[in-house]
């Protein structure tokens, strides 16, 4: 019997399913999940860079900072939804994430409360142009106030994972051999950027809901 072909036959174990090519988890596993928690976590931050500069002008260009916002929604969501699929196997007892390790623990402690402020962020800002000026401008200081906040934690979060992000965003076109799942991860991206592109073009109609963008500029600063 050739041993090169029956490991089992002289006591030896066979190699684990997951390392043939017909056992490797589709969507890449671990690192599969880190590396689409990573490139979208570089499309926020582009996302993010330029909601920032709408600030600096919020009165002319508030229709721009309304669309870049939506644009943020699903980016946000699928981020919150990669994030949270690991920690919940990382805590179920999944040996794979286990080995991986948890965050660092400002990171973990920070964390919670940045989903729940950046959750807060959109939905309050949602509101606040959905509903129109006379109901939505109950929602101006939640959304200010959540801003503030909200800033803080991701700054810490942005500097905790700065160097980790650079490099999962680009380890599906550099890093040889490929983990599975890249064109699932691509698409996901795809399809949160494609629905937040849609939801963008819908609330340019929700600005005009406030009649003077002028107006609702000088309230929202």
């Amino acid at each position: 019997m050739n041993p090169t072909r029956s490991g089992t036959a002289l006591g030896r174990p066979a190699p684990p399913e997951a390392a043939t090519p017909a056992g490797r988890e589709r969507a890449g596993g671990v690192e599969g999940n880190a590396r689409l928690t990573g490139i979208v976590a570089a499309a926020l931050f582009v996302v993010l860079g330029a909601e920032g500069v709408t600030l600096l002008g919020i009165r002319q260009l508030i229709s721009v900072h309304v669309f870049v916002g939506m644009l943020l929604v699903p980016l946000v969501v699928l981020k919150t939804a990669s994030t949270c699929y690991r920690t919940a196997r990382y805590y179920s007892g999944d040996a794979r994430y286990r080995q991986k390790g948890p965050p660092h623990p400002i990171l973990r402690v920070t964390g919670p409360f940045l989903v729940l402020t950046s959750l807060a962020l959109l939905g309050s800002g949602i509101a606040l142009v959905a509903l129109g000026r006379r109901v939505g401008h109950g929602y101006l200081w939640v959304h200010k106030t959540v801003f503030f906040v909200w800033g803080a934690l991701i700054a810490v979060h942005v500097l905790g994972h700065l160097r980790e992000t650079v490099t999962l965003a680009s380890a599906d076109w550099r890093a040889r051999p490929p983990v599975a799942g890249v064109r699932g991860r691509v698409a996901l991206l795809g399809a949160a950027l494609a629905v937040g592109v849609a939801l963008a073009v819908v609330s340019l109609g929700w600005v005009g809901s406030w009649g003077d963008v002028a107006e609702f500029g000088h309230h929202f600063g």
